[in-house]
């Protein structure tokens, strides 16, 4: 192995992580700009041979050390963003913000065709937004803004990922957490917009069909990673973090 270098990691070398450790760990990046531009953080969760989903969603395949890394990154967020299909696959529910707290993390939802509930109070919320483009269907649109949704267009024929960030920035909404699905990382991936990957690995195979974290209609460029860290809790879950190479985008 020239010019390579392997590391053991030993169980004696295990170091307790904290709350407040883990907000560090996962702290976003000091702005260097006083209107800064979206950093996107994504948070994925899958087995070890790779599968995104257990019985149609990603829910199955976490833990509790998921779960408290899962809170962390929502507390250090502004918005989390996800699509429409994740809303509605995984019951997403409304974020609880403080209307008074202008920092409180609220909601962004992509979806091009409207295809929501109104009756989802995720959907609905006063916080939530949902990132649309202006080819959307009218019914649908009269349908979720009589509901009480906010709609925003960031496109003509789809949604603009990078117009839709812009939109999130000039609100102050920078720090963004994307929780998927996969079809909305695979957009983000090809349009180069991803920053980090925060990837949980769960100690289970699965098998079957389920797909992976990210996916899209053409295959794109390998974009390298650097590695932040690696955390691991007694139940044999990895917490990955792992960050964009060479600099700005």
């Amino acid at each position: 192995m020239d010019n390579e270098r392997m590391y053991l990691v030993q169980k004696a070398t295990q170091v307790t992580v904290d709350d407040a450790e883990l907000r560090r760990l996962y702290a976003y990046p000091e702005p260097d700009h006083p209107d800064p531009r979206c950093h996107v953080r994504v948070n994925m969760v899958t087995s070890l041979d790779g599968a995104a989903s257990q019985d149609g969603a990603s829910a199955g395949l976490g833990g509790d050390g998921d779960k408290t890394v899962f809170d962390v990154l929502r507390a250090l967020c502004d918005v989390v963003l996800v699509g429409s299909g994740t809303v509605t696959g995984e019951d997403y529910g409304a974020i609880d913000a403080d209307p008074d707290d202008p920092t409180a993390p609220t909601l962004a939802i992509v979806s091009g065709s409207l295809s929501l509930r109104e009756d989802s109070p995720a959907v609905t919320a006063p916080q939530t937004t949902v990132l649309t483009c202006s080819s959307a269907p009218d019914d649908r649109r009269r349908r979720l803004t009589e509901a009480g949704a906010t709609l925003v267009d960031c496109g003509t024929d789809s949604v603009d990922l990078t117009r839709a960030l812009a939109h999130l920035a000039s609100r102050g909404r920078w720090r963004v957490l994307s929780e998927g699905g996969p079809g909305l990382l695979g957009r983000l991936a090809a349009a180069d917009l991803v920053d980090e990957l925060c990837l949980t690995i769960g100690p289970t195979m699965l098998a079957g069909g389920a797909g992976r974290i990210a996916h899209s209609d053409d295959e794109i460029d390998p974009r390298t990673m650097t590695r932040d860290h690696v955390l691991a809790d007694d139940d044999g879950f990895l917490f990955t973090r792992w960050s964009r190479s060479g600099g700005e985008r």
